[in-house]
């Protein structure tokens, strides 16, 4: 069967991979040049099921306007773009926080979350795969008791998924990121997530690629996608900037730009672009620098190892689609790293980056079948695609195989928002 991909980040590559894998005939557009490009292409670097949480959560309205008075804040909100879309999906995620849905969100992302990281330690014991990955954990740590306090509802629903976690002094911090003795001061104590892992993306996905085109992925590149013509109750073409594209079965993995795109079908998803920021550093003082990544909590920005560079990222800003790289903004990540890990860059030799995570109101992705028998969707994963990707794209390659996936699909499709 012919299948045709639409998006090359690390969600569509993967997707390809598992889909080649299991005979098809697969080809990837995209109009960038290369793959992982746009939201692969400098993330955060985590690899953290057990960090993979709805942002919709109790008490995030009253956090929000808490966050919107202060000057590094993990939540910022462009008042100029602000439009119809940006409130209605504001609204819905609001709708969302609440004990009953965060609980019932959270374990849909963890179910897939969890697959997902073993997904990945199936696929480098079947190739080499270089990425800079380290698997040594994630380290979340607190500044304040109120965090402390506020972290049990979390390590609840650890318990009750079965993720493996230790929660530690700040004296026991050091043992994990022993760095942090140059400031033990400033934090109180913490959880440590052993089983998650850290990589760099975009490595991973060009390293893919490369394998997948190994099994004959071809890859369309520097290609505009313009419009998906139905007939009937299927697809029967795309029609890009380099003529029609053909296939027997079509899937979505256009990460914010789903949303439009779908929309011209009648299929309505409430994925929405929340911009993220990122540095990437490199370290001029490998003791005094992390060993895997750190999550600041109080700022919600994750430092992470990468080789001989350090990867810091964070801040929400809701703007719509645009990508506008703003200076502003640098200052919340760049206070993180400069105060718990104070010598181990120099921040004047930072790359500094932005992208748009693609997420639902409830955080949870949308994957699997649509209402036209042959388009599929694997789209919606917020900040956790790469934390999510292999195993979303294990589950939809099952679904377009007609085989029952290795997880419970309850929830992950877009039928929960019918309702």
């Amino acid at each position: 069967m012919k299948v045709l991909i639409l998006g090359s980040g690390v969600i569509g590559v993967t997707s390809a991979w598992y889909l080649a894998k299991s005979g098809h005939d697969v080809t990837v557009v995209d109009r960038q040049s290369s793959v992982a490009n746009e939201t692969s292409f400098a993330n955060a670097g985590q690899i953290s099921p057990g960090y993979s949480a709805p942002w919709a959560a109790p008490g995030i309205p009253v956090k929000a306007m808490k966050w919107l008075m202060q000057e590094l804040a993990p939540l910022k909100i462009s008042i100029k773009d602000l439009d119809t879309e940006t409130l209605v999906w504001m609204t819905k995620m609001v709708a969302n926080c609440n004990t009953k849905d965060y609980h019932i969100n959270k374990a849909r992302m963890m179910r897939v979350a969890e697959y997902s990281r073993n997904c990945l330690r199936e696929l480098r014991k079947e190739i080499n795969i270089e990425y800079n990955h380290r698997t040594q954990g994630t380290l979340q740590v607190f500044r304040t008791e109120s965090q402390v306090k506020s972290s049990k509802k979390d390590i609840e629903v650890l318990k009750e998924c079965g993720v493996e976690h230790k929660i530690l002094t700040a004296e026991d911090c050091l043992g994990y990121e022993p760095a942090l003795h140059h400031t033990i001061d400033k934090i109180v104590g913490g959880i440590h997530l052993p089983n998650d892992e850290t990589g760099d993306c975009h490595m991973f996905v060009t390293e893919l690629a490369k394998a997948c085109e190994g099994l004959g992925v071809k890859f369309v590149m520097d290609t505009n996608i313009e419009k998906i013509n139905k007939q009937g109750s299927e697809i029967v073409s795309v029609s890009t900037s380099k003529g029609e594209l053909t296939a027997d079965a079509y899937l979505m993995a256009l990460g914010s730009y789903s949303t439009h795109m779908l929309a011209n079908l009648n299929i309505r998803v409430p994925v929405y672009p929340i911009k993220g920021y990122s540095l990437t550093i490199p370290i001029q003082d490998y003791s005094a620098a992390p060993e895997s990544t750190v999550m600041d909590e109080t700022y919600k920005v994750a430092i992470t190892r990468l080789g001989d560079r350090i990867r810091v990222g964070g801040t929400a800003e809701i703007s719509s689609y645009n990508l506008a790289l703003l200076e502003k903004r640098r200052k919340n990540i760049e206070f993180s790293i400069a105060d718990l890990f104070p010598h181990a860059t120099d921040l004047t030799k930072a790359e500094f980056w932005t992208g748009l995570r693609a997420m639902t109101p409830d955080g949870t992705p949308i994957l699997g079948k649509t209402n036209i028998d042959n388009l599929f969707l694997n789209t919606g994963h917020g900040t956790l695609g790469w934390t999510m990707s292999l195993g979303s794209a294990k589950f939809v390659s099952d679904v377009i195989n007609d085989k029952t996936p290795d997880i419970d699909d309850s929830g992950l499709s877009a039928d929960r928002y019918a309702r």
